[in-house]
């Protein structure tokens, strides 16, 4: 018999093949993940004409829910695919799906267009998750799977990261851009287009890219043999398989510990980029009405169009463009830390002990960021990188627990299902998220004081999870 610290005919070589791939395509799924939040309000503004502004909450909403059911409706089809014909061949389409319908995001017209893209991109983001994480802990020892679970949270959101650079980056030099776009011949109407509104759409556009990374998956990696090996003995799978007898429970428990956590992060975390933009623009706008009284108090005859910006209007508007995507770097940070030491943590102690704990540090520091009085600066950054990592440490703990708890046959379909239809109950928790933002007049941090107390229902459902630490993957 095989020992499992050396997986059955998986050269060195091949294992880290695997790994790149599944790191990179995890990596582009955050970027996919970060790319909507970055430029959701002035995307929506756009194509809501404006006039519409106050439902942007709300289309916010919609939009994520979209993405997470998409994301929950690929992860089992993909999954089941990659326990019908392997990991890899449907890893390849996967990624093709959300690649391709990512880019034609940047494309859309109508804000119901952005939302049937989103969705269909989603397909495909939840499908690659759920095959890199089998295909990685299937060919990687045993005595290696809590780190591994921490570099694929932890990839994630270097995507995100990565993503947020990019806004910044962008907001920097998009006067420039216009000029060199002009000058290489691009038509006026063109530019206009691609730039306007923070230029959501070039960006939108770079959803396109992992499609190149299909060549390398197909080149390069090879196939799970723990996948070939349960494939020869046992029969073809079906979706129904995961909950016989003995597997039920497990894939209800994994689905409850994923939604939890998930319903957190898209109900409030990841709508800090639009609070931030919300909190520079309104302190900008307070600013400007402040100058304007002083002036007219001096002179009642001024017009307040005249006045000019005092030195600190000027500085708040030059912060609003590029505020929204450092808050977005600030999460991402704190969000490659805290998958990695969760991982390490769970080890450490245990899956369940991690889990609770994870809950409590979770809850703490979102209360302390949504209920305090906080305004732009390096203190809100601070707290947004802590609340980054806090929130994002279950994705380092996910990929340990989930893969523990089912036997090969199964392990794509069951985990695929259990992490995404997390995202299906999360996807409510994004219309409750829209619906108090709506109530709460769109006062972001309210809401997610509301949305994160989700935490303590972790804390309890834990104790009824089996602990899985130092047992072998289930064949």
């Amino acid at each position: 018999m095989t020992s499992e610290l050396e997986p059955p005919h998986v050269g060195g070589r091949g294992r880290w093949m695997v790994l790149i791939a599944a790191f990179l395509g995890w990596m582009f799924d955050g970027v996919e993940m970060g790319l909507f939040p970055l430029v959701a309000r002035p995307a929506l503004i756009e194509l809501l004409a404006e006039r519409f502004e106050a439902d942007v909450g709300w289309w916010m909403a919609i939009i994520t829910a979209a993405f997470l059911v998409g994301a929950a409706l690929g992860g089992v089809i993909f999954g089941w695919l990659g326990d019908r014909i392997g990991r890899v061949s449907a890893m390849i389409w996967s990624v093709l799906v959300y690649s391709i319908f990512a880019g034609l995001c940047g494309f859309a017209q109508e804000v119901w267009q952005l939302a049937v893209l989103r969705f269909i991109a989603a397909m495909g983001m939840g499908g690659e998750w759920a095959l890199g994480v089998a295909l990685v802990m299937e060919v990687w020892p045993s005595n290696r799977r809590p780190i591994l679970a921490g570099l694929i949270g932890a990839a994630a959101n270097v995507g995100f990261l990565g993503v947020a650079f990019v806004g910044v980056a962008l907001a920097s030099v998009i006067d420039s851009l216009h000029s060199l776009l002009s000058g290489m011949g691009m038509p006026q109407s063109w530019v206009n287009a691609l730039l306007a509104n923070s230029g959501w759409r070039l960006l939108l556009f770079l959803g396109a890219a992992p499609a190149l990374l299909t060549f390398f998956i197909r080149l390069f990696v090879p196939e799970s043999h723990r996948w070939k090996a349960a494939a020869e003995r046992a029969p073809a799978n079906r979706v129904a398989d995961i909950f016989a007898a003995g597997l039920g429970r497990r894939t209800v428990l994994g689905a409850l510990l994923a939604a939890l956590p998930l319903l957190a992060t898209w109900g409030s975390v990841q709508w800090i980029p639009s609070w931030t933009d919300k909190l520079v623009k309104d302190a900008h706008a307070q600013a400007r009405q402040a100058a304007v009284d002083r002036a007219v108090e001096f002179n009642p005859d001024v017009n307040p169009g005249d006045v000019p910006d005092d030195e600190l209007t000027s500085e708040l508007r030059r912060t609003i463009p590029i505020a929204r995507p450092w808050s977005q770097v600030w999460s991402g940070f704190g969000a490659v830390f805290g998958c990695i030491l969760a991982a390490l943590f769970a080890q450490w102690t245990s899956r369940r002990w991690a889990y609770l704990w994870l809950c409590v540090v979770a809850l703490a520091t979102c209360q302390y960021l949504f209920r305090g009085s906080f305004t732009y600066g390096t203190n809100y950054l601070l707290w947004v990188f802590i609340v980054g990592g806090a929130s994002a440490a279950f994705y380092g703990w996910l990929p340990l627990y989930l893969p523990e708890l089912f036997p090969t046959r199964i392990r794509a379909t069951a985990q695929g299902f259990a992490f995404n239809a997390g995202r299906v109950l999360a996807a409510g928790g994004t219309f409750i998220a829209g619906w108090l933002l709506k109530l709460f007049q769109e006062d972001y941090a309210r809401m997610g004081a509301w949305i994160t107390l989700i935490y303590i229902g972790g804390m309890v459902l834990i104790l009824f999870c089996p602990e899985t630490k130092n047992r072998p993957l289930p064949e």
